[in-house]
């Protein structure tokens, strides 16, 4: 994994842990110990590094959706893989965007979260987003902003925070993150500037890092909190299962004056998903109901691929094939299809796209390369044409090479010995006897002839 992702890593997984099993570890896969001893474990890479490891290479490149995020060239014997994971082509505040790797993969594995959907250009969400942010502190109400602690909470903070600024009469308005993940992540950000776009490295080169917000707050709880006036809150968790943005909304739901703005992708079956169809009434987490009076608006600041950018991803590729996965089923059949239908008439590009569902296997076939190469002092000379190249066979990881016993070690991880045998036996008979039979066998053959240990 990349350093940036290295650093989040910890904080991650033990807030996993902390939120699934209320700081109890009987029933995890995992517990804060195993955190800590898997650091060790962990072989960080740049971008655009290449590591091997058994003969398989890895090489990184910038992935976009959040900080650290990296999609994987994988080559393995001569046949490339590329595996975006999440990844998005739309640069933003502090993330550049998605990059095109130079060497064209034979198998692209990509998400589809988003299926065919198109996202809104940048600076009209952004546009959207802070008028309707204004428009509810404006008229006396408090604005929830559920969000993932990580990735789309700190660039929503840098868009808040920078609209804060402009705006002197909103000054007096709190802005708090309510998030331990979020609070502990903001430290990480504040270092990682270089992997991050060109607009902040330049923010970092003038003494502004942009993550020591001028009108943002950390909210440690819920008592902390003015609620008898309007503010601006951020919470966790994005779809409002449970914890404090699910808290939070049901102490605010029923008032008109109160906004909810959904920046993030929604599950089906979330809280988050079922309040975008405006229902009379909500369910609360104690299986009352609670009635939907403030305003609910959806504004997507996602930071995946939407239809537009997969499309040219794979037009700039042109894999041979495409495997679809991170997606619920409609979207990526519907992904599938508008792919199909966009290059059936492009005479000089097949493609050929699977979704696979969990733990299927998909297999394809490749010719692979089987040629040997002459390494080591046998390479050392030109050979002429005719002449007879005698050496050991050596199959290391995925590739063939041809070398001497005495280039074993330099090439596979052999040892070489001398085994040396003296064989003694009588014979009676002249000594020419015996080289003429011995060569009958074994052809030319050098003879020493010995009294004791003397040559004679």
């Amino acid at each position: 994994m990349t350093h940036a992702t290295k650093a989040i890593y910890r904080y991650i997984l033990a807030d996993y842990i902390r939120v699934s099993n209320n700081g109890s570890s009987a029933h995890s896969l995992y517990n804060e110990r195993d955190i800590i001893n898997s650091l060790d474990k962990i072989d960080t890479i740049d971008f655009h590094q290449q590591i091997e490891i058994n003969g398989i290479k890895f090489t990184a490149y910038h992935a976009g959706h959040v900080l650290g995020a990296a999609m994987f060239m994988i080559e393995i014997a001569g046949v490339k893989i590329l595996y975006t994971g999440d990844f998005s082509r739309q640069e933003d505040r502090h993330l550049m965007s998605a990059e095109i790797p130079p060497a064209r993969p034979e198998v692209l594995i990509t998400e589809a979260t988003y299926g065919t959907h198109i996202h809104d250009k940048r600076e009209e969400r952004e546009a959207r987003f802070t008028t309707l942010v204004h428009n509810i502190v404006s008229r006396g109400g408090r604005c929830l902003i559920p969000a993932f602690a990580l990735g789309r909470a700190q660039e929503l903070m840098l868009i808040l925070d920078e609209y804060w600024s402009q705006h002197p009469e909103l000054q007096s308005i709190p802005i708090y993150y309510a998030s331990q993940l979020a609070r502990k992540c903001i430290s990480v950000y504040q270092t990682y500037i270089h992997a991050m776009n060109e607009r902040v490295r330049k923010q970092q080169e003038a003494n502004q890092n942009p993550f020591v917000f001028q009108h943002i707050s950390n909210l440690r709880a819920i008592d902390d909190l003015d609620d008898n006036r309007p503010c601006v809150v951020m919470a966790s968790p994005g779809m409002m299962q449970s914890g404090l943005s699910r808290e939070l909304f049901e102490n605010w739901c029923y008032d008109a004056r109160n906004g909810v703005i959904i920046a993030g992708y929604c599950v089906e079956g979330t809280l988050a998903k079922q309040i975008l169809s405006a229902p009379a009434e909500v369910p609360t987490m104690n299986g009352q109901s609670l009635p939907l009076k403030c305003s609910v608006d959806y504004i997507s600041f996602s930071a995946h691929t939407d239809y537009q950018q997969t499309s040219e991803f794979i037009r700039e590729l042109k894999p041979n094939h495409v495997m679809l996965v991170h997606g619920e089923k409609n979207e990526m059949l519907k992904l599938k299809g508008a792919l199909q239908r966009e290059y059936e008439d492009d005479e000089s590009y097949r493609i050929d796209i699977s979704t696979p569902c969990n733990t299927e296997t998909v297999q394809f076939k490749f010719r692979g390369e089987k040629m040997a190469k002459i390494v080591g002092q046998l390479a050392g000379q030109k050979p002429v044409n005719g002449q007879r190249i005698q050496g050991i066979l050596v199959k290391k990881n995925f590739s063939y090479h041809i070398v001497t016993p005495n280039d074993l070690p330099i090439y596979t991880d052999l040892s070489t010995s001398d085994v040396r045998q003296k064989l003694s036996m009588t014979f009676k008979n002249p000594p020419s006897l015996l080289q003429f039979h011995l060569t009958l066998v074994a052809g030319n053959i050098e003879v020493l002839l010995l009294r004791g240990d003397k040559q004679i």
